[in-house]
């Protein structure tokens, strides 16, 4: 997934921050004295590390393009605590960021207020609205695609039961299980959906051991596939099913390649595509402010076949799953956003 570097040469420069090492953001070594000349964006990950194989590394892949195909470098900062939002888009913007895309719902207080002080500046934020000119919100209508691997998980299930672990529990993982067993049951009206949450803290997210614990105790009860949105944490469902033989469903970035023949699906959630773009636009002075929704009309979620799962969906499953993704798109078919109500 991720794409290697050689982090003493670009931290020598200053160019790249991560986690509480970051260099010029607390005092070693520059970060520049002075506005780049060229066009320089920064990336503030969210809890779990941008090689979390999932949300971050999406946000990483799209970086990381946009840097192959331009030859421009950007900053990064990995937060180990909430001080370290405020305080690395603090120094991003006083430094000369030329925009500053912030992973994650937990970033919209730091944002709200780092952008009210430096109006001048450009400023994404994924998975959250902030009201403030100078500011593009990049929210996903998750559900849409929940709808879709919940209906995949149902129509495969030999046992009727399906389980979902999702990460921190707050309404944007709540509209991931509400999409998922929407599309269950429509699926197959008596399917049982079974719902865990990780936690209630940040720590929620990058707590493998836990998530395989949840996953298990879900395959005891029953389940025979489970869907994981929970940042690193799913990285444990996903081995918990491996090594029981069951099914999991990916999520966020393409994950069908860490465990062939287990993985039924991934969710993907084009962090990357969303990323690279607000990175483009800046670049380009096409850039602009304001709310953006992705879905599936959009092309900003998908789920994801190819070899390492393309044997394991039904050709039938395959036929009713693409005519709902296509009801989605054309508005025939409206999956239940309940992080809305």
């Amino acid at each position: 997934m991720g794409i290697g570097f050689d982090g003493m040469s670009r931290r020598s420069f200053g160019r790249v921050m991560v986690g509480t090492a970051a260099a010029g953001l607390y005092g070693f070594g520059p970060l520049s004295m002075a506005r780049a000349a060229t066009f320089e964006p920064a990336l503030i990950y969210d809890y779990g590390g941008k090689f979390d194989r999932s949300f971050n590394q999406a946000a990483y892949d799209g970086a990381e393009r946009f840097k192959q195909e331009t030859g421009l470098a950007y900053r990064e900062f990995e937060i180990t605590n909430e001080s370290q939002r405020e305080q690395s888009m603090l120094q991003l913007a006083k430094r000369g960021a030329a925009l500053i895309v912030g992973v994650g719902f937990g970033h919209q207080a730091a944002m709200t207020k780092v952008a009210t002080q430096y109006p001048k500046v450009h400023f994404t934020i994924i998975d959250a609205v902030v009201d403030l000119p100078n500011v593009q919100s990049i929210v996903f209508r998750e559900q849409e695609c929940c709808f879709l691997v919940g209906m995949i998980a149902a129509l495969t299930s030999k046992t009727g039961k399906v389980g979902f672990v999702g990460g921190m529990d707050v309404p944007l993982i709540r509209r991931f299980a509400a999409g998922y067993a929407e599309g269950a049951k429509f699926a197959k009206p008596d399917v049982e959906v079974l719902q865990t949450m990780t936690g209630t803290t940040v720590s929620a997210w990058n707590d493998p051991a836990r998530g395989s614990e949840l996953a298990r105790s879900q395959f005891d009860r029953g389940a025979d596939v489970v869907f994981a949105a929970a940042g690193a944490t799913g990285l444990g469902v996903l081995q918990a099913a491996a090594d029981a033989k069951k099914f999991s469903i990916g999520c966020d970035s393409n994950q069908n390649a860490l465990h062939p023949g287990s993985v039924l699906t991934s969710m993907v959630k084009r962090v990357d595509v969303a990323t690279y773009n607000a990175m483009m636009a800046a670049k380009d002075d096409k850039w602009q402010g304001g709310p953006l929704s992705l879905g599936l009309k959009e092309s900003g979620l998908d789920y994801a076949i190819d070899d390492n799962n393309r044997a394991l969906i039904a050709p039938e499953t395959k036929a009713r799953v693409d005519q709902a993704k296509a009801d989605i798109i054309a508005g025939k078919l409206v999956p239940t956003d309940v992080a809305a109500k």
